[in-house]
């Protein structure tokens, strides 16, 4: 007898836990209580570490990476280390969707024995856990994107991606949790469940790389890569405030990975990295593409890594709202701060009309719907699986077909052609300064708008979610009396927003650069992290 969903989800969550080792399994008498919402500070309250692996695990990518280089550290024990956070974070937060931690260390043992014989590091990523997003193919492994149908369908070849970082040195340990086909924007599916955010657990870590954002946040994974079609690398590393770089289509290889809308390439998928500084991000960001991708993925540039010295006095436009809906309070502060520590640098500040973002969206969502859902449907439906209330959109699409498709696609190149135009009519505009998204983080099931990422996966320009140094202050963060909704997204962000709730929240920024300009947004956001801090 045929397996239902709920069998096929409850065996695999069972077996999930079943893979953790009973030495990272956290004891009972130790664990947190259900009413503890920022479980951050868990690890080093709770005695269940020791100083060695707070001190591993609390430490940047580029201090382990020389730590491992130079023997202070060897590249095992910083695995276990990591093994057995990630293991708490996902006991704590569900941000897992596998793990193979005895794996991890064998590779680790054999880096280090590699670094005994030769005097040499493997590559640049010598010895660096990096955790995975659920859609990086690994041979072996599942990559069930959250569907029931995809469980037990294990893949049979790596993601080129995972290839490269074996060859750099990096070691993978574990993949995180994704939401349903990876187009929901908080991290939940019928298979895993939810994920929550490690600094307040009523509220999301975001989506669709929302395990990733949760197990960094939380300290499990030093680098993490995520995905983004719509913001699903910038939205989770807001909502837990971590950096990230959504690069354009062509700089980071994404053959071979598992997607939610298979075939869908009108807008394309791009992936990055997720890390806890932006020093991290760099160093990432230039090993894959030294590893020069485009000879192994035939959709990469062969960009080589470019050395940007950003204008000393930049000229950035700010995007105050983008007409549809409204930042809540503490993004609206974040932004008024930011931009007044800039100009107080000498930087030009400008503003952005949002003529063209609901042009833009509406492109993006008929993007999505465009084969009328059947990419989903398909894959519920071979366990009977049922539709989650945030994909309802898929199930009530209508196919497009072949022309209209081709006329969608005639809209966002003119779309495309208009924006860059406006940029251009801005004489020397280095960057747009933006919210990532209208909040800090919303209660699970209140995540309703894509808006202010969207947009740039239309044009493709790079961008660069931060950290701004403000949090959510319940005092301060209060909605203004003449508050008048710009849509029904904006009524929604302002009927969910509870400055109580948020309050100690992290807020962040995403600085926008053009197409191709990863180099230059990230050096960007070097200049503007030293105005405001």
């Amino acid at each position: 007898m045929a397996s239902t969903w709920e069998q096929v989800a409850a065996a695999k969550q069972a077996s999930l836990a079943e893979s953790i080792p009973s030495a990272f399994r956290i004891p009972h008498h130790r664990c947190p209580p259900e009413s503890q919402l920022d479980v951050t500070t868990w690890p080093k309250d709770s005695g269940w570490f020791t100083s060695k692996e707070l001190q591993i695990t609390e430490s940047t990518a580029s201090h382990i990476l020389q730590s491992i280089a130079s023997k202070a550290w060897s590249a095992e024990e910083v695995t276990v280390a990591f093994c057995k956070r990630a293991a708490a974070a996902h006991q704590l937060t569900n941000c897992l969707s596998d793990a193979f931690f005895d794996e991890a260390v064998q590779q680790a043992k054999a880096l280090d024995e590699h670094l005994e014989r030769t005097g040499q590091v493997l590559g640049p990523l010598h010895g660096l856990p990096i955790s995975l997003k659920d859609n990086f193919n690994i041979k072996g492994k599942d990559s069930t994107i959250g569907f029931t149908a995809l469980v037990n369908q294990p893949a049979e070849y790596n993601a080129t991606l995972v290839d490269i970082l074996e060859r750099l040195g990096a070691v993978r340990f574990c993949k995180t949790n994704v939401p349903t086909a990876m187009m929901i924007a908080e991290s939940v599916n019928n298979t895993f469940g939810r994920t929550v955010n490690p600094l307040n657990r009523k509220l999301t870590s975001g989506g669709s790389s929302g395990g990733e954002s949760a197990l960094i946040a939380f300290g499990g994974s030093p680098l993490g890569v995520g995905t983004d079609i719509g913001g699903s690398l910038r939205i989770p590393a807001a909502c837990v405030g971590i950096f990230t770089l959504r690069p354009s289509a062509g700089r980071f290889p994404t053959q071979r990975c598992r997607s939610g809308l298979a075939g869908q390439e009108a807008v394309q998928s791009v992936n990055g990295p997720m890390g806890r500084t932006l020093e991290d991000i760099i160093l990432y960001s230039k090993s894959i593409v030294d590893a020069q991708p485009w000879k192994m993925d035939p959709k990469m540039l062969p960009l080589q890594w470019r050395v940007v010295e950003p204008p000393k006095k930049l000229k950035l436009a700010v995007l105050w709202n983008d007409g549809i809906c409204l930042p809540t309070p503490p993004v609206t502060r974040a932004l008024k701060e930011t931009a007044e520590k800039l100009k107080e640098a000498g930087h030009d500040i400008v503003e952005w009309d949002p003529k063209l973002h609901q042009t833009a969206l509406d492109v993006l969502a008929r993007m999505f719907v465009a084969d009328g859902g059947k990419t989903v449907e398909a894959l519920l439906g071979i366990t009977g699986e049922p539709y989650r209330p945030e994909m309802q959109m898929y199930a009530d699409a209508q196919e497009l077909g072949v022309y209209g498709m081709w006329r969608l696609h005639l809209e966002r190149s003119e779309l495309q052609r208009e924006y860059l135009e406006q940029w251009m009519s801005i004489e020397g505009l280095d960057g747009i300064l933006a919210p990532t998204t209208p909040y800090a983080s919303v209660p699970h099931g209140d995540f309703k708008y894509v808006g202010y990422t969207g947009v740039y996966n239309v044009v493709d320009y790079s961008a660069v979610s931060f950290p701004c140094g403000v949090s959510v202050d319940k005092a301060l963060d209060q909605h203004s009396s003449d508050y008048k909704a710009q849509s029904t997204f904006c009524e929604a962000a302002h009927n969910s927003y509870d400055a109580g709730l948020l309050h100690g929240m992290p807020v962040s920024l995403q600085l926008v650069a053009q197409r191709l300009e990863e180099e230059k947004v990230l050096a960007m956001t070097e200049t503007v992290l030293r105005a405001i801090q």
